[in-house]
């Protein structure tokens, strides 16, 4: 029986979700191996959801792509149903824009599926006794994107994003009650700040920097 901290692993519970069978096997048996034998492997959201019901888990490690729901969504429905669930997120993707979504999840941590096993036992330890685990490359892409945002202002990044979804300017100035000359004062300070020429380049710098998920560009923009 091994004690980390005020927990003994055999005593924890674990669900993974991941669309992939091999990962799914692969990280259960880790686990198990490790000292917890509570743990229980699920390929789609809703069965998780559903098992949520009846038997809340301790951790639940999840990867960002899956067959039947967001990975944002099934954060916000784990937490609906268990407020203060713990979250360790397992991925491949470690694009800017997906470091941008998991760190506004506020997760208990991030891990990459590159990644040896043994940082997903680093990871489990530290969450369970109340700490985050955020795997190197991960901190250096959230510290870059963190550099960006204080280029851009809340209002610049709000116009961004209303330029992502193709909205005009009227549109814009609509939706975010500011005046059209307003709004066209934004997009160029924007332009500027993030060196882009034109929209597509903009778009394209704006993903790569993390501001946008590019799942939200509209095919008009």
């Amino acid at each position: 029986m091994t004690d980390y901290g005020n927990y003994q692993l055999e005593n924890v519970s674990i669900a993974i979700i991941d669309d992939h069978e091999v990962v799914l096997e692969g990280f259960r048996s880790y686990i198990v191996k490790s000292g917890i034998t509570h743990v229980e492997a699920f390929s789609k959201a809703q069965p998780l959801l559903d098992r949520i019901h009846s038997h809340p888990f301790d951790i639940y490690i999840v990867d960002v792509e899956l067959p039947d729901m967001d990975a944002c969504e099934l954060i916000d429905a784990i937490r609906d149903l268990q407020p203060g669930a713990k979250i360790i997120i397992n991925t491949m993707h470690e694009e800017m824009w997906m470091v941008s979504k998991m760190t506004e999840k506020k997760v208990d941590g991030v891990m990459y599926k590159s990644a040896q096993l043994d940082q997903l036992l680093e990871a489990i330890i530290a969450v369970i006794n109340g700490r985050q685990f955020f795997c190197t490359k991960f901190k250096k892409a959230r510290n870059k994107i963190q550099a960006h945002n204080s280029l851009l202002t809340r209002r610049e990044q709000e116009v961004l994003m209303q330029i992502a979804k193709g909205l005009s300017t009227k549109e814009m100035s609509s939706t975010l009650f500011i005046s059209e000359n307003t709004i066209e004062t934004h997009r160029q300070n924007i332009l500027s700040k993030l060196k882009a020429h034109n929209m597509a380049e903009l778009i394209i710098k704006a993903i790569a920097a993390g501001y946008i998920d590019p799942k939200s560009v509209s095919d008009e923009t």
